[in-house]
C-alpha cells in the first residue's frame, strides 16, 4: 500500500515540475494578438508637444482622421485600390485637421504627408515586437512635432489596437529583468517544496 501511495506522490510531483512557461506563451500568442502584414498602410501623428493641451489636440485628431479613413476602406480588401483612395482623399484628410485645430482653438500649424519612408520606432504590443524602420503611411505633424507620437494601422484597418500603447524596447528589458527575478524565486520555493515533500516521503516509508 505505502510503495502504491509513493507512486501516486511522485506522479504528482512530476507534473507539478512540467514546464508550463513555454505553453502559456504558446497560448497566448494563439490568442488575439494581431501581427502587421508586410503589406500594410499606417497612420502617425506627431504633437507639437508633450503638454496637455497639445496631446489633447492630437487626440481629437486621431479620431476624427481615423473615422473618416476607417469609412472609405472599410470595404476594400486590396492594398493597391486603399492606397489610390486615401492618397486621393489627402485634402479631405487636411480639411479635417483644419476643422478640428479650429474647433480646439489651436493655433498652430500642421502638415499631411503621404509615403512609404515614415519612420516608426520600435514598440512591443502584446508578445510581439514590431521593428523600427520605414513605413508606407499618412504622417500628420501638428506644430513643432516634437511630442509624443500615435500610430496605428490604417490597412489592413487594425486601428482598433493602439500600438502606440505597447511598451518601448528598453521598458520591455526592465521588465524582462523583473520578471526573471521573480522568476527565479518562484522556482527556489517549487525547489524547497519538492525537498519538503521527498523528506516526508522518505522519512513516511521509512526509507530516511
Amino acid at each position: 500500500m505505502k510503495k502504491l501511495v509513493f507512486f501516486v506522490f511522485a506522479i504528482i510531483i512530476i507534473f507539478l515540475l512540467m514546464p508550463t512557461k513555454g505553453m502559456l506563451q504558446q497560448a497566448s500568442n494563439d490568442q488575439g494578438y494581431q501581427v502587421i502584414p508586410d503589406d500594410a498602410i499606417r497612420l502617425r501623428i506627431l504633437a507639437n508637444s508633450d503638454g496637455d493641451g497639445d496631446q489633447k489636440v492630437k487626440q481629437t485628431v486621431r479620431d476624427a482622421v481615423n473615422k473618416s479613413i476607417a469609412g472609405w476602406v472599410e470595404n476594400i480588401a486590396d492594398i493597391d485600390e486603399a492606397r489610390k483612395v486615401i492618397q486621393g482623399k489627402l485634402p479631405e484628410i487636411e480639411q479635417i485637421v483644419e476643422n478640428v485645430l479650429e474647433a480646439e482653438n489651436a493655433s498652430q500649424s500642421f502638415q499631411v504627408e503621404y509615403g512609404e519612408n515614415v519612420s516608426f520606432p520600435a514598440k512591443l504590443y502584446g508578445n510581439y515586437l514590431y521593428p523600427a524602420g520605414e513605413y508606407e503611411a499618412v504622417l500628420i505633424t501638428l506644430g513643432e512635432g516634437e511630442g509624443a507620437n500615435w500610430w496605428c494601422v490604417l490597412f489592413p484597418p487594425l486601428c482598433f489596437l493602439d500600438f502606440s500603447s505597447g511598451t518601448t524596447v528598453a521598458e520591455a528589458s526592465s521588465a524582462d529583468q523583473q520578471d526573471d527575478k521573480v522568476e527565479k524565486k518562484q522556482q527556489k520555493e517549487t525547489d524547497d517544496d519538492e525537498v519538503k515533500v521527498k523528506f516526508f516521503l522518505f522519512e513516511w516509508l521509512g526509507l530516511s
